[in-house]
């Protein structure tokens, strides 16, 4: 089997679908519910921001999303299949060829170059290495990047540090790509640029983007606003674009 998700399924616009997921840690007096019973559908194209406080469950539920975590109940579908019926294997190889993930922290290699880091993904495919390198070199331009392909993360600002991220998950072209807290290191100027670029990434290239983030402003950027409160989503919301 070389891929997670069957050629049938892609055919469908719903890209995910989550029914009564819940998740629970713990056991006893110690028992935590970070989900209690939420439902989701997102399909492709959609920008999703999760907003949330701590310990709302939004950064649990992105977890599932990538198959870092599993629910304890309730399911999960990517493209119409049931993740939890995924071997380790299977799950591993949607991770790698469906899923991109961005952090706050940038979590970077210090001593190699912007493009190595972006090559890192196809590193791990197993592809040789003219193949990375023009597929890297894609992604660096994408975000803008192109001329600092052969700079080091500490000759790169904070913002352009952040682009590289980027550009590392989306050398694999990614169906859905998972922000946490992307602009959390980042002050309001480089904040608006990032912001800026996930946006024409959904818009001119189709990228389905789910993002957490605390800041509202940075959530008015996405088309739909979720709301997470003690595991559960309490409110949805469509946003306009700001200007």
């Amino acid at each position: 089997m070389t891929t997670a998700v069957s050629a049938d399924s892609q055919v469908s616009n719903r890209l995910v679908t989550l029914t009564q997921v819940t998740r629970t840690y713990g056991t006893g007096q110690a028992t935590v519910h970070a989900l209690r019973g939420i439902d989701l559908q997102i399909n492709s194209g959609d920008f999703l921001a999760v907003m949330g406080a701590s310990g709302s469950g939004k950064s649990t539920c992105l977890n599932i999303l990538g198959c870092l975590d599993s629910p304890t109940s309730g399911s999960y579908q990517f493209r119409d299949v049931e993740v939890s019926g995924l071997s380790q294997r299977q799950r591993a190889l949607l991770r790698r060829n469906y899923l991109g993930f961005v952090f706050q922290g940038y979590n970077l290699l210090n001593r190699t170059t912007a493009l190595e880091n972006v090559e890192l993904p196809l590193v791990y495919r197993g592809q040789n290495r003219n193949e990375r390198k023009t597929r890297a070199m894609s992604a660096l331009d994408a975000v803008g990047l192109a001329d600092w392909a052969s700079h080091t993360p500490g000759e790169l600002s904070g913002g352009q540090q952040q682009r590289v991220a980027i550009a590392r998950a989306l050398v694999t072209e990614p169906d859905l790509l998972l922000a946490d807290e992307p602009t959390g290191n980042l002050d309001s100027a480089r904040s608006e640029e990032i912001m800026a670029l996930l946006v024409q990434l959904n818009q001119q290239q189709g990228l389905t983007i789910v993002m957490v983030t605390h800041e509202q402003e940075m959530a008015a950027y996405a088309s739909r606003t979720l709301h997470f409160f003690d595991g559960l989503i309490t409110e949805q919301q469509s946003n306009r674009s700001p200007s």
